[in-house]
C-alpha cells in the first residue's frame, strides 16, 4: 500500500465513520483514531511522512473555520469568563504541573523540554470535544464554553510550545522575552485576523456568484494561518478572529443560494479533513512504538503519571472555577452560560480530550539544539505525548457517551422550544410589517392582501407551530399533509422528467451542454 492508497482509505473512513458512530452512540473521531492504530500496526502499510511542520498548517485552518462558523462573536463575548479561566489560566496551570512532574520523574529532562511537554498536551482539542459534544445532545451552555475553550486554548499552548522549544534549543531563557513575544503574537494575529477578514468581505461581494465566493471561503483560512505566521503572530488566533468578522459582517440575508451550498461544501470540507486528522493520530503511533523498543515498563509508567496529572489538574482546576463563574453570574447577573449542577461539571471534565495540535506539536519538536546536541529527551517527551492523546482521546472519548447518560446530562429543549417559537414569531411579525410598507404604496386589492396576510402568518406558523392557536394548527397540520402529498406526486413527476432528459443526453446529436442546463433548472425545481 502506497501514500496515496492510504489517503484514500482515511478518506473513506472519515465518511463510513459517521453513520456507524451515530449507529453505535460513539465520537467519529474516536473512531477514525482507532481505525488510524488499526492502520499503523500492520507492516504492509507505509508511515505517514507528512512533514511535521505542515501538519499544523494544512489542518487545523479549515477545522478551526469550521467550527467559527456554528457560533458568533456574540456567543464568546457572553462568555468570556469561562472561557478565559479555560481556555487560558487552565493551560498555564496544565503547563505548569506537568513540567514540575516530568522534570521530577524523567532523570536527565531538563526544565525547558518539560515546559514544551506541558504546553504540546495541555490544550484540550477543539474538533474532538466540539465533535463529541455534539452528538451527545449537551445542553447549549455547555457546548458553548467547550467550542470557546477548544478554540482558544490551542493560541495560548502554541506560543508557551514555541517559547519552551526556543530556550531548549537555545539554552536560553526570559521571563520578559516570553511575555513579550506573547502580547505581540496575539496583537499581529488580531491585526492580520480583522485585515484579511475585511479584504475577503470586500471581495465576497465583488465576485459575486456562489461558486467563487466558495472558493474564496475555502482559501481564506490558509491565507490567515501562513499570513500571521510570517508576521509572527499566531495563526490559530488569526483565523479565528478572521472567521468570527466574516461570520458577523459577510452574511447577506437574501443570498440563500451562496448560504445553502456554502453551509454544504464546509460540512464535507470538516467530515473529511476531521477524518484525515484523527486518522493522523492513529497512524502516527508507530513513533510511538518505536521509542519504546526495550523501554515499554519505564516509559508507560511515566506515561500513567502525567495522563493522571492532565486529568486530575482538570478537574481540581474545574471545581473551584465553575463555583466562582457562578458567583459573579449570580450577583452581578452576567449574561453567559454557566455549568448548572456538579453534572455538567463533570461531564466538562471528562470532555478534555487531547488531539491534532498535540500530535503536530510533538512530532515538530525538533532533533537537534543549536549546538548542534540532540534535542534532550525527544523521544521520552513523543511516547509521553501519545500517551497522553491515546489514553485522553480513546479512553474519555468512548466513556463520555456513557458518562453523559449515566448522569442524565441532556439539553434543555423545552427552552430550545422556547427560543424557536420566539423566532418565528419574530420572523412573521416582520413579515407582516414589511406587507404594510408594500400596501401603504401600493394598492393591493382585497383578497390578495388578504392571502398576502396569511401567508406572513404561515411563515412563523411553519417554523414552529406553536405560535398558532388550537384551530389553526389544526388548520397548518392539514395543510402540511396536503402539501406533502402534492410534493411527492410533484416529485415523481419531476423525477420521470429529469430521467427522460437524461436519457436525451446519450442520443445521437444530443448536446451534452444543453442537457446539463436543463437538468439545472429541473434540479433546481425540485429543491422549491
Amino acid at each position: 500500500m502506497d501514500q496515496l492508497a492510504l489517503l484514500f482509505v482515511v478518506l473513506l473512513g472519515a465518511l463510513i465513520s459517521v453513520p456507524v458512530g451515530d449507529r453505535f452512540g460513539l465520537p467519529a473521531p474516536v473512531l477514525m483514531t482507532l481505525l488510524g492504530i488499526a492502520l499503523a500496526l500492520p507492516g504492509f502499510v507505509p508511515n505517514v511522512s507528512i512533514p511535521p511542520e505542515l501538519i499544523l498548517p494544512a489542518l487545523l485552518p479549515p477545522l478551526l473555520y469550521a467550527a467559527v462558523r456554528r457560533t458568533s462573536w456574540r456567543q464568546f463575548t457572553a462568555n468570556k469568563r469561562p472561557i478565559f479561566l479555560l481556555a487560558v489560566a487552565l493551560v498555564f496551570v496544565t503547563t505548569l504541573c506537568v513540567a514540575v512532574v516530568a522534570h521530577t520523574i524523567v532523570p536527565g529532562l531538563s526544565v525547558a523540554a518539560a515546559v514544551a511537554l506541558g504546553a504540546l498536551i495541555a490544550p484540550p482539542d477543539p474538533v474532538a470535544a466540539t465533535a463529541v459534544a455534539g452528538q451527545l445532545g449537551l445542553p447549549r451552555r455547555l457546548v458553548s464554553i467547550l467550542e470557546g475553550e477548544g478554540l482558544f486554548n490551542d493560541v495560548t499552548a502554541i506560543v508557551l510550545y514555541h517559547v519552551a522549544i526556543a530556550a531548549a534549543v537555545s539554552g536560553e531563557f526570559s521571563v520578559w522575552r516570553a511575555g513579550l513575544d506573547l502580547v505581540l503574537s496575539a496583537v499581529v494575529a488580531v491585526a492580520v485576523g480583522v485585515a484579511l477578514g475585511w479584504s475577503a468581505n470586500k471581495l465576497l461581494s465583488l465576485l459575486g456568484d456562489a461558486t467563487l465566493q466558495i472558493g474564496l471561503t475555502l482559501l481564506v483560512p490558509f491565507a490567515s494561518y501562513v499570513l500571521a505566521e510570517e508576521l509572527h503572530g499566531s495563526g490559530v488566533l488569526s483565523v479565528l478572529v478572521t472567521a468570527l468578522f466574516l461570520a458577523e459582517y459577510a452574511v447577506d440575508a437574501d443570498d440563500v443560494v451562496s448560504r445553502l451550498a456554502g453551509h454544504t461544501v464546509w460540512d464535507v470540507v470538516d467530515t473529511l479533513v476531521t477524518g484525515v486528522a484523527f486518522g493522523l493520530v492513529g497512524l502516527e503511533l508507530h513513533n510511538a512504538v518505536r521509542t519504546a523498543a526495550g523501554r515499554w515498563g519505564e516509559l508507560l509508567g511515566w506515561a500513567a503519571v502525567v495522563v493522571a496529572v492532565v486529568v486530575l489538574v482538570r478537574l481540581l482546576w474545574l471545581l473551584p472555577a465553575t463555583w466562582l463563574t457562578k458567583r459573579l453570574h449570580a450577583l452581578r447577573d452576567y449574561d453567559e452560560d454557566i455549568p448548572l449542577s456538579w453534572r455538567e461539571t463533570v461531564v466538562m471534565w471528562w470532555s478534555g480530550m487531547r488531539g491534532v495540535a498535540s500530535v503536530a506539536l510533538a512530532l515538530a519538536i525538533p532533533l537537534r539544539t543549536d549546538s548542534g546536541a540532540p534535542f534532550p529527551d525527544r523521544d521520552e517527551i513523543v511516547f509521553i505525548a501519545f500517551g497522553v492523546i491515546m489514553a485522553t482521546l480513546v479512553l474519555q472519548g468512548l466513556t463520555l457517551p456513557w458518562l453523559v447518560r449515566r448522569l442524565g446530562v441532556r439539553a434543555d429543549t423545552e427552552r430550545e422550544k422556547e427560543f424557536e417559537t420566539q423566532l418565528a414569531a419574530r420572523a412573521a411579525k416582520a413579515a407582516k410589517r414589511r406587507l404594510r410598507e408594500i400596501e401603504s404604496v401600493e394598492e393591493l386589492p382585497d383578497d390578495l392582501s388578504e392571502q398576502m396576510n396569511r401567508r406572513a402568518f404561515e411563515i412563523g406558523l411553519r417554523i414552529s407551530p406553536r405560535i398558532g392557536d388550537e384551530e389553526r394548527r389544526e388548520a397548518q397540520e392539514n395543510r402540511v399533509r396536503r402539501l406533502k402529498r402534492v410534493r411527492r406526486i410533484q416529485g415523481e413527476m419531476l423525477s420521470a422528467a429529469r430521467h427522460e432528459v437524461l436519457a436525451a443526453r446519450s442520443e445521437p446529436g444530443a448536446d451534452p451542454e444543453i442537457v446539463d442546463r436543463v437538468l439545472r433548472h429541473l434540479d433546481v425545481r425540485s429543491l422549491r
